[in-house]
């Protein structure tokens, strides 16, 4: 593809191009890196005079000595030496995925430093599952996949470090305006403080999925995300004080015409509102308690809480998919809502085959984008990407909540 055609040239074809030339690339690093390693067991002084192969490296490809002695540590990590002395390879079957252009330094990186953990009776499979996961997710997943490894072969972790709480002092005002908009402002001893941020700034990491391109939100879109996330967390609460003999909840009245098309409004509690279309999300499973209207605004369906799945069918949903089944999510249980399959607006049955566990974010990209989900034939959820991201539109799966391959 020429560069003074490709304002021609369709997204789908740009992004293969693209797609293509990576592969070249890391394909002719990883060819450098093994090179580098002959280099480097021949002897680098008496072939070229250098002390080492980075120094070596950083003139030819005149690069920094430091990204010269990273791209030597890759290497030596992948492939053999040839003498007696020399260590064997951490990852001998990356460097075939890497030497076919399959695989980014970021993710040679991921793979390599999880298996120097692992210990080596365990260390090919570890491999194995790990370049597995490589082929359909990006590093930070295939990192924590990494992790539950290096987890589950060292369950008890580092000794924790007992903490005494603060004396508590708390202040604490929410308040909605005219416009609907609501402002929160406290203050928080330490403790309180610490225990918050840290639970907002789990919430609120950069989502880096591939699947879902950049995350352009700012940082005080990701924590308002997040404070979001932690209300749903604290409604979802089995712990959660009773109101009037009721746990809480938001009541939110719908027209059964807005409801099945998505178009329209609904009222939000006494005076909000929201669309249609996000009621036709929280209708789905939530605190929110739908209130379906008929024509003259006559209730047609007063919804109960969680009343499209009990709670026996929601303890059956938390075993099969463990956390947000969305490929690459590692949300667990407790931060996931049910989705209806086939939605009940449209006779959509609430049984286990019709449904799926998401986290709020995935669950209103199903709503609002063209990824797809259906229940594959081991009676595990799988998505249908979008045609830009892969234009077979293979399955993919979330396995980063399924056990481990690994006996105790």
């Amino acid at each position: 593809m020429a560069t003074e055609t490709a304002w021609q040239t369709d997204a789908m074809a740009l992004a293969d191009r693209i797609s293509t030339l990576l592969a070249v690339v890391r394909s002719a690093e990883a060819e450098i890196g093994a090179l580098l390693v002959e280099i480097e067991s021949r002897g680098v002084m008496g072939l070229f005079g250098y002390r080492s192969v980075a120094r070596l490296l950083e003139h030819l490809a005149d690069i920094p000595k430091s990204a010269a002695e990273t791209m030597v540590k890759r290497a030596q990590a992948l492939h053999p030496g040839h003498h007696l002395d020399s260590p064997p390879p951490v990852a001998p079957a990356t460097a075939a995925a890497a030497a076919e252009g399959r695989l980014s330094n970021p993710m040679i990186d991921t793979i390599v430093g999880a298996l120097t953990q692992v210990p080596l009776e365990h260390r090919e499979e570890a491999e194995q599952h790990l370049l597995a996961l490589a082929s359909s997710a990006g590093y930070r997943q295939v990192a924590a996949l990494g992790a539950r490894i290096v987890a589950h072969l060292d369950p008890d972790g580092p000794e924790p470090d007992p903490t005494e709480p603060a004396t508590p002092s708390r202040e604490l005002s929410l308040r909605r305006k005219r416009t609907g908009v609501w402002e929160l402002h406290g203050r928080f001893d330490d403790e309180t403080g610490t225990r918050a941020s840290a639970l907002l700034d789990a919430l609120a990491e950069r989502r880096t999925n591939p699947s879902e391109g950049a995350d352009l939100r700012s940082p005080q879109e990701r924590y308002g995300d997040a404070f979001s996330d932690a209300v749903d967390l604290a409604l979802n609460s089995p712990d959660l004080p009773m109101q009037a003999g009721e746990r809480a909840h938001v009541m939110v009245a719908v027209s059964l015409k807005d409801l099945k098309s998505g178009v329209g409004h609904a009222t939000l509690g006494d005076t909000g509102t929201i669309t249609a279309a996000e009621a036709r999300i929280h209708a789905c499973d939530s605190m929110i308690i739908p209130a379906v209207l008929g024509e003259n605004s006559e209730p047609l369906n007063l919804g109960r809480l969680r009343r499209l799945i009990s709670a026996g069918l929601r303890r059956a949903l938390f075993l099969r998919d463990r956390g947000c089944a969305f490929p690459g999510c590692h949300r667990p249980p407790r931060h996931c809502q049910g989705h209806h399959i086939r939605h009940w607006a449209d006779g959509g049955p609430t049984n286990l085959n019709n449904l799926v566990l998401m986290c709020a974010h995935h669950h209103r990209l199903l709503h609002r984008s063209g990824w797809e989900v259906r229940i594959a034939a081991d009676g595990l959820p799988e998505f249908l990407p979008l045609a830009f991201l892969d234009k077979h539109r293979k399955p993919r799966c979330n396995n980063l909540h399924q056990p481990l391959p690994f006996a105790a």
